[in-house]
């Protein structure tokens, strides 16, 4: 299949087969058809989400999947219900919930908000999130009609309507977790300046290679560390055999040459063995992660992309929102100290 294509035709076939999955729905039929075999159930979640209500803190949803999938991915989630067993008791534990979000532009851009009728999933106008009097009904009454509280479920819309059902003060009061590095948390963070967490589920495989292999990056730090001197060393010696040539200086003799020479080559000879076994001691490291791809947040020894936009952009991250149990519903998060390339050294940090 792949036979004669380019890396950009491939890439578009592959995107354009995933888009059209999810537009035809076969991708959600498919989960919703067996959720358990699709969706990882998270013992903390629901003691996550107690904790959280218990200590006072207000809980949304903001997703772009509609409602119909959202109520059978929560409440396999909430009560691993499935089928006719389904019910709206998850709704308990959220204040708002707004489904087919349209992220990012949920974060930006003004979109028609329609409440959701969750036991049908009919779809009613609204006025930025407040009942509108059905003109065909005379039993509506305008004035009795109080505003849609908290707990409700939405569709479209924009972030303000976050901010005014939970009544924020400030934007940086959210901490908004998404698994999507640019939907969820580049444009909730540049954007607004919400607080993010993102979630990356391959941190836990990443974590437990590095447990086994404690010692690696230390050895790679000070084996690259040795490679370096040598490599300053040997340039040293270069340039003073091209200086002592061009300037012609008598006190620098024909056996000075040959002696350092043969110091410079048995240097470059260390410095070949050190180098092939820098190279295969990374790369072997790396296999372990992953056979093709390595390193999830690395590329060589330098922060891959991913990295880079994960510390720009993420407040926090985890592999899994759950982990959040282990902390006080009330924890302050504080950033780890900056270091400069100098404090690296001085430090002995790797």
């Amino acid at each position: 299949f792949f036979a004669g294509k380019s890396y950009a035709e491939i890439y578009s076939d592959i995107r354009n087969s995933i888009d059209l999955c999810h537009r035809d729905g076969s991708l959600k039929r498919g989960v919703a058809s067996d959720p358990g075999y699709y969706i990882h159930q998270d013992k903390n979640l629901v003691p996550l989400l107690e904790d959280l209500r218990v200590s006072g803190k207000k809980i949304f949803i903001v997703t772009n999947s509609l409602w119909d999938y959202t109520n059978i991915v929560m409440n396999y989630l909430i009560g691993g219900k499935t089928g006719a067993e389904k019910s709206l008791d998850w709704l308990d534990y959220f204040d708002v919930v707004v489904t087919g979000s349209a992220k990012p532009r949920f974060f930006q851009d003004n979109q028609p908000l329609f409440g959701v009728e969750p036991a049908s999933g009919f779809l009613h106008n609204t006025d930025e999130g407040n009942p509108m009097v059905d003109l065909d009904s005379a039993e509506d009454d305008l004035e009795s009609m109080e505003p849609v509280p908290a707990g409700k479920v939405f569709q479209g819309g924009t972030y303000k309507i976050i901010n005014r059902m939970l009544q924020t003060e400030s934007n940086s009061d959210i901490l908004y977790i998404g698994d999507h590095i640019y939907g969820d948390i580049l444009k909730s963070k540049k954007t607004l300046g919400w607080r993010t967490m993102l979630v990356v589920p391959e941190m836990e495989h990443e974590i437990e290679v590095l447990s086994r292999n404690a010692g690696v990056p230390q050895q790679l730090f000070q084996m690259r560390r040795k490679r370096d001197a040598i490599e300053d060393q040997l340039q040293r010696m270069s340039w003073k055999l091209n200086s002592a040539t061009g300037k012609k200086d008598a006190s620098f003799t024909e056996e000075d040459r040959r002696d350092l020479e043969a110091q410079k080559q048995a240097l470059e000879d260390q410095h070949a063995v050190l180098r092939d076994e820098h190279s295969k001691t990374m790369a072997k490291f790396h296999k372990e992660f992953h056979p093709i791809w390595g390193q999830l947040l690395k590329t060589g020894y330098q922060n891959s992309r991913f990295a880079n936009q994960i510390g720009r952009f993420a407040c926090l991250y985890t592999s899994h929102v759950g982990n959040l149990r282990y902390y006080s519903p009330n924890k302050s998060y504080r950033g780890l100290q900056d270091e400069m390339p100098h404090d690296y050294s001085i430090l002995q940090i790797p």
